[in-house]
């Protein structure tokens, strides 16, 4: 057990934490991609379970069902599975307060999904571009202003967080399952364009 000063306890927990159990995926700085599910989180951080536990001080790209994307530091190991600290600028830690404020009353309040556009069901040909040059042959399953939705079988998937080019617009792969893949489209600032 670590000893720490009340600063650092304080820190750990300047948002509340919230019992939710979301599935989801995270990919290691050397490339390894890992399931996990989450205990609790907050706006700032999360307790994890997983079949692997990477080295506290690890940086991870976290992707949670419901919550997207994340990038997070491993800050210890617990007896249920791993700490993390999400480092997220203040608009996105408020996006994801956001979420997890409907997530925990959707079903009390009995909302309803509200998307950042429209998906639209499709059922055509396109080829994904990955980043080794490699040209995948997949079906749009459905696609939106944001985003798209592939089946690819046969072929493995790109893997989390590989940016991709679906058709001629660039995009990151933001969630993997067997035969298939979706993306969300990249910004242009998020395109180190010019």
């Amino acid at each position: 057990m670590t000893s720490e000063t009340p600063e650092e306890y304080f820190d750990r927990r300047r948002h509340k934490r919230v019992d939710l159990r979301l599935p989801g995926r995270f990919l290691t700085q050397i490339g390894n991609d890992e399931s996990l599910s989450t205990i609790n989180l907050s706006c700032s951080g999360a307790l994890v379970q997983s079949s692997s536990l990477p080295d506290p001080g690890a940086e991870l790209v976290c992707y949670f069902d419901d919550l997207g994307r994340v990038v997070a530091t491993v800050v210890r190991h617990t007896g249920e599975g791993f700490a993390l600290k999400f480092n997220v600028a203040s608009h996105k830690r408020e996006k994801i307060a956001d979420r997890l404020t409907w997530l925990l009353n959707k079903d009390l309040l009995n909302l309803t999904e509200e998307r950042e556009a429209p998906r639209y069901a499709a059922d055509v040909p396109a080829q994904v571009l990955r980043a080794n040059g490699i040209t995948l042959y997949c079906r749009v399953l459905d696609i939106s202003l944001t985003g798209a939705n592939f089946e690819c079988k046969g072929v493995a998937a790109p893997k989390l967080g590989e940016i991709v080019s679906a058709g001629s617009i660039p995009a990151e792969v933001v969630r993997t399952g067997i035969g298939g893949f979706a993306v969300r489209y990249l910004q242009k600032d998020e395109r180190g364009e010019a």
